[in-house]
């Protein structure tokens, strides 16, 4: 009979540090509560007028909204992507999957 060896090792990571599951936000996600301070901290310091990114002004509801295939397109890449948003530290997934939930929520402004 074969002797069959078992290798067993121990990782110190957590489990969300190395799941690919990320837990799903269960509520209704709105712009004013969820999307607009994550905006407003994270974009407009460039995406604003006079700012370097005023090409895509993201200011307000409408421009949010109307833009947001392509927002969630760049906050999704990966770090060191080009494109990637914002470009000095990525977004928390939690920060990310407001966005996606909003989106699939149907965009609702309160």
């Amino acid at each position: 009979m074969p002797l069959v060896a078992m290798l067993i090792s121990c990782d110190s990571r957590t489990y969300g540090e190395i799941s690919d599951n990320i837990p799903v936000i269960t509520k209704d996600v709105s712009y004013n509560v969820e999307i607009k301070p994550i905006v407003e901290s994270r974009c407009m310091g460039c995406h604003s007028v006079g700012g370097p990114g005023s090409v895509l002004l993201l200011t307000n509801y409408e421009q949010t909204k109307n833009n947001i295939d392509n927002i969630i397109d760049r906050i999704q890449r990966p770090a060191g992507a080009s494109g990637r948003m914002p470009p000095a530290a990525p977004l928390s997934q939690s920060q990310i999957n407001f966005f996606t939930q909003w989106k699939a929520g149907g965009l609702v402004e309160n």
